[in-house]
């Protein structure tokens, strides 16, 4: 069964949650932590959003850690999550994991799209 969980920790190119690790970019979705393909935001495309936006109805607000460094994402881009009703926050991976395990234990409904720093 998909379940939500905190991310527990993260380092060089790597996350750990649930008591496993993943060595890359990753998802935190309502339908649980997958590998996401970005390993930098110039990578972040209609493709890359695909997984996000097929589950745009089971959240309200993405947090997009950028990796170690702020970013941005291309405006066609922007369009095509708010579009899809999501509200999004971009910013460095660190903070963004943090204030995604924040929101998660508040019972918001949230998700994350972070890549490996």
């Amino acid at each position: 069964m998909p379940r939500r969980v905190a991310i527990d920790g993260y380092g060089d190119t790597f996350f750990h949650f649930a008591g496993m690790s993943h060595a890359g970019s990753i998802l935190a979705l309502p339908s649980g932590i997958r590998p996401w393909s970005p390993t930098r935001m110039a990578e972040v495309d209609a493709e890359a959003l695909a997984p996000i936006l097929a589950e745009a109805q089971a959240f309200e607000l993405l947090f997009l850690g950028t990796g170690k460094d702020p970013a941005h994402l291309k405006e066609p881009l922007k369009q095509l999550l708010r579009a899809a009703g999501l509200r999004f926050e971009l910013m460095p991976t660190p903070q963004a994991a943090a204030t995604y395990n924040v929101l998660l234990a508040e019972g918001r409904l949230i998700g994350a799209a972070l890549i490996a720093v």
